[in-house]
C-alpha cells in the first residue's frame, strides 16, 4: 500500500511540474537562465521512470532514490538543493513504514537544513527557502493545535503561496538572481515558486487518497 501511494505521490508531483514547465521557465527568465522549469520536468520524468522501473516498499529509500536521481538529472542550483533536500528527508524516514504527520515535519525540517547547508541560504533572500521555510513553520504550527494531516498540509501551502508573494518584495542575494541587484525586485523566484507548486500537488493527492 505505501509503494502505491509514495508512487501515486510522485507522480502527482511530476504531473504538476509538467503542468507549470513553462510558467517556470518563464519566471527564470526574468532573473535566471530560463530553465528551472525545464530543469525540474526533466528530473522529475526521470524520478518517476527510476521508481516505475524499481518500485520502493521503503520510504526512506525511495527518498534517497529520488533526490539521488534529481541531483544527477537536474541541471542549474536546483539540482543539488533539491537533491540534497529529498536525501536529508530520508534520515527521519529510515526504518518508518507510514508518513505521519510528525515524521512529515521531521522531513520537512531536515529538508530545509540540507539546502542550508549545500547552499549557504537563510530566508530573505530570494529563494526556495522563502516558502519552504514558512510552510514547515505553518505544519509545526497546525501539529502543535491537533490539526489533522490534511488541514497541516492546507497551512503549509498558505504560508508558502505568501511566501512566494513576499519574493516579489525582496532582492536576490544568491545565484544568477542576485547579479541583477535591485533590478530584481517586482519578480518572484522561481525555486520557491516550485516549491509551492510541490507542496500543492502533494496536498491535493493527499486530498484525494485520504
Amino acid at each position: 500500500m505505501m509503494e502505491n501511494l509514495f508512487l501515486g505521490a510522485i507522480i502527482a508531483i511530476k504531473e504538476s511540474i509538467d503542468c507549470n514547465k513553462e510558467f517556470l521557465t518563464e519566471l527564470d527568465r526574468e532573473i535566471g537562465d530560463a530553465d528551472h522549469g525545464i530543469n525540474m520536468a526533466r528530473g522529475f520524468e526521470a524520478v518517476v521512470n527510476k521508481l516505475l522501473a524499481d518500485p520502493q516498499t521503503d520510504l526512506a529509500a525511495g527518498l534517497k532514490k529520488i533526490g539521488m536521481t534529481l541531483l544527477s538529472t537536474v541541471g542549474g542550483a536546483s539540482g543539488p538543493l533539491y537533491g540534497t533536500a529529498f536525501m536529508r528527508a530520508a534520515i527521519p524516514a529510515q526504518g518508518k513504514t507510514e508518513a505521519s504527520k510528525e515524521l512529515g515535519a521531521e522531513m520537512l525540517q531536515a529538508a530545509i537544513q540540507g539546502i542550508k547547508d549545500r547552499g549557504k541560504a537563510v530566508c530573505g533572500e530570494k529563494t526556495m527557502l522563502d516558502s519552504m521555510e514558512p510552510a514547515y513553520h505553518a505544519f509545526a504550527e497546525g501539529i502543535a493545535k491537533d490539526k489533522g494531516f490534511l488541514e497541516c498540509l492546507e497551512l503549509a501551502c498558505c504560508a508558502a503561496e505568501e511566501g512566494v508573494e513576499y519574493t516579489k518584495t525582496i532582492i536576490a542575494k544568491k545565484g544568477r538572481a542576485s547579479y541583477l541587484g535591485e533590478r530584481s525586485l517586482g519578480h518572484q523566484d522561481p525555486g520557491a515558486t516550485s516549491v509551492l507548486i510541490i507542496l500543492r500537488a502533494l496536498t491535493d493527492f493527499y486530498r484525494k487518497n485520504s
